[in-house]
């Protein structure tokens, strides 16, 4: 298994030589709109992996075995064999369909995949420095959008399981629905955001996008007097817990063999937050959840379209390859750091300062905004 998933970490690089060739194939008019469409099939493949796989549940444990190689199809090595057969046939379309095109970004057609040799017209154009400025700041925005939703994704099932009082199970399913919901929702903001990007440009999207996801998190902050139920499971003392009076009817409505079997709901006391931070709606919520699903698509695309207009009509797999690892370092220390300040200081604490983060963004985006321009455009090769 941790052969596997080594083997998996390696192919995830994948992404960024997709980037990295839809950059080179595609011209600056092309570009967003070919970057939307990938991020549209990346976000179907989201959707439709989860769907595939509680399909699969119907073979059941059992399922079939081919006796002539011991082979066991079943709902756990369903998935897996669907997994490779889906990366032979990738394997198949790059060889027999997938050919090296290159343009330069007015769109015309390069001799070959070296910028040097590509055309006599632009050497000039093309020996000019990549803005350093505008790759780092890129970079940054890119890792907090990642880092943002992927904090979102990790807080949500302990967050509904303290607030509103539900088992794991509940968490899970709701939380997956929510999180499928964003999925389907993403898929029309990758589509319509090509449009809006003709009219406003990338990085008036990518300003919007941040506003957008500012104000999901500011609507997410707890307020109003109402507290969340205590789990006061694990309290053994005299203390009286913060019960309405319909939470104290149907505790004694039910058996006490019932209250056994049931696992323990609402906030911990352990969080000592959970004592008086207000409540956080469900509507709150899901308003949120809403603002995000549109925010976090408009933020991704535009973001690594600027990128890579940015370097320009050269080679873009290594400038690539440190936009991947940006994004993939957001989404490993975006759940540890939701982790311990939600924990340990309470949702208050830790969305203030998800907005905090946020205005910080907004403000880079607002200091670099007028170097955020196509390689081509920044040194006058074509009019921007």
């Amino acid at each position: 298994m941790l052969m596997a998933r080594a083997l998996m970490g390696f192919g995830a690089g994948n992404v960024a030589v997709v980037r990295s060739y839809i950059a080179g194939a595609t011209s600056l008019e092309e570009r967003t709109g070919s970057m939307a469409n990938t991020s549209t099939c990346q976000a179907l493949g989201f959707i439709l992996g989860p769907v595939f796989q509680t399909c699969f549940v119907l073979i059941g444990e059992k399922g079939v075995t081919w006796d002539t190689i011991k082979l066991q199809i079943n709902m756990y090595t369903a998935p897996v064999l669907l997994g490779a057969f889906l990366g032979i046939l990738n394997i198949i379309l790059i060889i027999t369909i997938l050919r090296e095109h290159r343009v330069n970004d007015s769109g015309q057609q390069c001799k070959n995949t070296n910028f040097e040799e590509a055309s006599t017209d632009e050497p000039h154009i093309l020996q000019r420095n990549i803005d350093q400025v505008a790759v780092v700041a890129t970079n940054v925005l890119f890792f907090v959008v990642l880092f943002i939703f992927a904090l979102f994704e990790t807080i949500l099932t302990p967050l509904t399981m303290d607030m509103y009082g539900w088992t794991q199970e509940q968490a899970v399913l709701y939380g997956g629905i929510i999180l499928a919901a964003l999925g389907v929702e993403a898929v029309v903001i990758f589509m319509g955001v090509k449009l809006l990007s003709k009219t406003i440009g990338e990085r008036a999207a990518l300003l919007g996008g941040l506003t957008v996801v500012l104000a999901g998190f500011l609507i997410l902050l707890p307020w109003g007097s109402q507290l969340p139920k205590v789990q006061w499971e694990d309290l053994h003392n005299n203390s009286v817990p913060n019960t309405t009076f319909g939470e104290t009817i149907i505790g004694l409505w039910k058996s006490a063999s019932e209250r056994q079997n049931e696992p323990p709901t609402g906030c911990p006391v352990e969080q000592a937050w959970c004592l008086y931070t207000p409540v956080i709606h469900l509507a709150q919520l899901l308003t949120s959840a809403g603002l995000l699903g549109i925010g976090y698509p408009a933020c991704n695309v535009m973001s690594y379209t600027l990128y890579s207009k940015i370097i320009g009509p050269r080679p873009q797999g290594v400038y690539m390859g440190w936009l991947t690892a940006s994004g993939s370092g957001a989404r490993i220390l975006g759940p540890v750091f939701i982790s311990h300040v939600y924990t340990y200081l309470g949702p208050r604490w830790a969305f203030s300062l998800v907005c905090g983060i946020v205005v910080l963004t907004i403000t880079l985006l607002g200091v670099v905004y007028k170097r955020l321009v196509a390689f081509s455009v920044r040194h006058g090769g074509i009019q921007g």
